[in-house]
């Protein structure tokens, strides 16, 4: 061929040799060159071909040959040389514990071609790898080896020399006159030089140096400082461990708004959105809160309106003027067609019932669109504790054609049933448990084939048998079934109870005595859920049977005989808490009345004869007792939350010959456990103290009792696991209280205090563990050692 004088030639075919993989009628297809067609030799088409061939990276060597010339017809032949396949990949200098993450993150796998490329880029992942650890100067050094064993395999090995680790020695701002080095280093969440704080990581990572950096110019726009920028940085070689960060920073003047106006707005007048944005003329401009006002807080512009079915609602805020250091803005409102929801969908409950998790939505097909309706969903499914809240998610697909919405609600089912086996020590004695709550229960399947799988399950209905004892001494067991909406119409409980406790008064686990104290009793409650003041109150109304069974009983009011208590309870409450198990909002109070009938007005006994039997005299018990707790969740900053805890409690009497009632009274200090329930009374832990040492002692009546007390506790926790599996956060808290005998000796801030760290893993199996290290400030009198420095265990969630 003379390519100085090319030639028209009749493609008479294109063979290809040379492949052992590919196949070969693809690629003389892909080389464009048809049978039939007439093209100039040497020339274009034979160039474009052997290009498109060459940039599937498959090749080596592409060579293209005129095999056979009849007449004016040629016949050519493409020899190709294929790139070698990975048969293995192998890495040194890679920990053992770090392949399988590695591997994970690589592009390259065998049986891939092998290409310039692929080895570059798995080579930049090798070091990306390494750098977010602080690695910042990894080395790799690549070998390849023909496979004896496999044709046309290629053996890989990355020889991986990670080098010393790199930390930042200095971070040097310069530039900044209105914000100090300081408070901008610290807005600097995980670029940090090294310091005395051991708990802050030094090491240098590129990818969250980028957002450290958007982070300083985000913290400057929330002062005002809207045109600050960083004009250079650059990073320096201390030692060969040690870096340095330069940082050269533009600040610019600050800004302040001035005028707020709306166009656009049909729905709303222009001054009630400027009362909902709460942001007016001279306030400093901050980018970050107007976008917050604007559409992320739950009371924002964008939330008014979404509320109300206006799913397509846009606002663009537009600054219209800006004049020395005052910005005008224009807040334009694109409110569009209020949409209505079409289809409501669940997937991902695996185990629960989807008639369960309906009665639960907020969102109804044919109601107009609400962002808080879903919010409130997303909220009452977390509360069931079915469900993963973590996974929880919620997708609007509009259709803009017909203002219509489908919502899909996607779920993600954990393990909520638990199993209590555990064991404890209290007043001197050994007390093991064993229980186990199902929180599915199902008892309509009861009977159905196939259903106990190990027990009928899917209608969140809640069934708990407990036990305990420590041998002949005592022993306790309890029954409880709950169903959350009776009737399967409205949120309406039924909550019934029933337990039995005896305690024998031995000297020896294994011996029994005619000496004992029994308590029985059952309670039904029924609960709804109201409509005002809002729909987060509930009322929830109880009756309550006990009956104290004594013979021969020393230590206690009366030796012989019964006593029984019959009771109605009524809380009011509201809960907008928006997940039970770490939760990072809302509110959860109550106040309840507890209270028998007033016997002693009516049965004319005369409780001023002293020489009344104890078995007479409290035949039947009777009390009110009054209770207020509250908690409330505040998130500080991402998952760090503050919660802080009120309780009050107050136990009267309707007699004052008679007194107050021996049962029901408080018990407070320790950690809130009693080991076991030696008659009735609550018990109401306060950390840094010694089990029921703040309770009075009433030399009169010779026992401990508290009528009256109050608690108040502050706590900030922090998250470590959050997982369908378990969750682990850490704690730590301050926290006072104090009880009293007589509402006449109440001083409400006349306290005892305490303060210390903690840590709470809840797992699904076994409900929440815990364990708080507190120390007591105050000397208690008569109990020198009840302060001090104390652990204390935690079982179970309290209120």
């Amino acid at each position: 061929m003379d390519y100085a004088t090319p030639q028209k030639y009749i493609v008479g075919g294109v063979t290809i040799t040379g492949l052992r993989f590919l196949d070969a009628q693809t690629l003389v297809n892909l080389f464009g060159v048809d049978e039939g067609e007439t093209i100039m030799v040497p020339g274009d088409a034979i160039s474009k071909g052997i290009k498109k061939l060459w940039k599937q990276g498959l090749f080596s060597d592409i060579n293209v040959v005129v095999v056979n010339v009849v007449g004016d017809t040629a016949f050519f032949n493409i020899d190709l040389v294929e790139r070698p396949r990975v048969s293995n990949i192998a890495y040194t200098g890679v920990k053992k514990s770090e392949q399988e993450s590695l591997k994970e993150k690589m592009t390259l796998r065998v049986g891939d071609q092998l290409t310039e490329y692929l080895l570059s880029n798995a080579s930049n992942t090798i070091k990306k790898f390494y750098g977010e650890k602080g690695y910042r100067n990894v080395s790799i050094a690549l070998d390849q080896a023909n496979d004896t064993v496999i044709a046309n395999g290629v053996r890989v090995t990355f020889n991986v020399d990670r080098k010393k680790k790199v930390k930042i020695s200095e971070i040097n701002i310069d530039g900044n006159v209105a914000i100090s080095d300081g408070k901008l280093r610290r807005k600097m969440k995980k670029t940090h030089r090294k310091d005395w704080n051991i708990f802050k990581s030094a090491k240098f990572v590129a990818a969250s140096y980028e957002d450290d950096k958007e982070n300083i110019i985000t913290y400057y726009n929330e002062k005002g400082y809207r045109d600050a920028k960083i004009v250079s940085d650059s990073i320096y070689n201390v030692n060969e461990k040690r870096i340095g960060i330069n940082i050269k920073v533009y600040e610019g003047p600050k800004y302040y708004f001035r005028n707020i106006s709306w166009v656009g707005n049909t729905k709303y007048p222009a001054e009630f959105l400027s009362a909902v944005l709460k942001m007016k003329k001279g306030d400093v401009y901050d980018k970050t809160l107007l976008e917050k006002r604007l559409s992320t807080d739950e009371n924002s512009v964008s939330t008014l309106y979404m509320d109300d079915g206006y799913l397509f609602f846009n606002i663009e805020p537009t600054e219209v003027r800006v004049e020395n250091d005052s910005i005008d803005l224009e807040m334009r409102i694109y409110e569009g067609k209020q949409a209505t929801i079409n289809n409501v969908i669940i997937v991902g409950n695996t185990k629960t019932n989807e008639h369960v998790i309906r009665r639960e939505v907020w969102t109804k097909p044919g109601e107009l669109f609400s962002k808080s309706d879903i919010m409130r969903t997303n909220r009452e499914l977390a509360q069931l504790g079915h469900f993963d809240p973590e996974k929880m998610n919620v997708i609007p697909m509009p259709n803009q054609a017909d203002g219509t919405v489908d919502l899909k609600y996607i779920l993600e089912e954990k393990p909520n049933d638990q199993l209590e086996v555990s064991g404890g020590w209290g007043a001197n004695m050994f007390v093991g448990t064993i229980g186990i709550r199902f929180t599915n229960f199902s008892a309509r399947r009861i009977f159905e084939k196939g259903a106990w799988r190990p027990v009928p399950s899917g209608d969140s209905q809640s069934l708990s048998l407990r036990a305990q004892t420590n041998g002949s001494y005592y022993k306790a067991y309890s029954l409880s079934f709950v169903e959350p909406w009776l009737g399967g119409k409205r949120p309406t409980s039924l909550s019934v109870s029933l337990y039995h406790t005896v305690q024998n008064n031995s000297s020896y686990l294994y011996q029994s005595s005619s000496q004992y104290m029994k308590v029985s009793g059952v309670s039904v409650g029924i609960g709804r859920r109201l409509k005002k003041p809002d729909n987060y109150f509930t009322l929830q109304n109880e009756l309550n049977f006990q009956n104290y069974n004594l013979s021969n009983w020393n230590g206690f009011l009366f030796n012989d005989g019964n006593a029984n208590i019959i009771s109605l309870k009524t809380t009011f409450g509201r809960n907008s808490v928006d997940q039970p198990i770490y939760p990072r909002r809302g509110s959860n109070f109550s106040i309840s009345v507890q209270a028998t009938p007033p016997y002693s007005l009516f049965n004319n006994k005369d409780y001023t004869d002293k020489t009344m039997p104890g078995s007479e005299r409290y035949k039947f018990i009777e009390y009110h007792k009054w209770s207020f707790r509250s908690q409330y969740y505040s998130q500080l900053a991402g998952d760090l939350v503050l919660a802080t805890n009120m309780q009050f409690g107050y136990l009267g009497y309707y007699n004052r010959d008679l007194g107050y009632s021996p049962f029901e009274g408080f018990d407070l200090g320790g950690d809130g456990m009693s080991g076991y329930n030696l008659y009735g009374k609550e018990t109401v832990g306060l950390r840094g103290y010694e089990n029921g040492s703040l309770t009075p002692y009433n030399l009169e009546k010779g026992i401990r009792v508290g009528n009256i007390f109050n608690k108040f506790s502050a706590e900030i926790r922090y998250p470590l696991v959050l997982s369908p599996s378990s969750t682990i956060y850490a704690l730590t808290f301050i926290e006072g209280g104090n009880a009293w005998y007589n509402f006449t000796d109440f001083s409400p801030f006349t306290i005892k205090r305490s303060a210390g760290i903690g840590l709470r893993l809840f797992l699904p199996m076994l409900g929440q563990l815990g364990i708080d290290w507190g120390y007591g400030f105050d000397e208690v009198k008569n109990s020198p050692s009840a302060g001090g420095s104390h652990f204390h265990f935690v079982i179970g969630m309290p209120f």
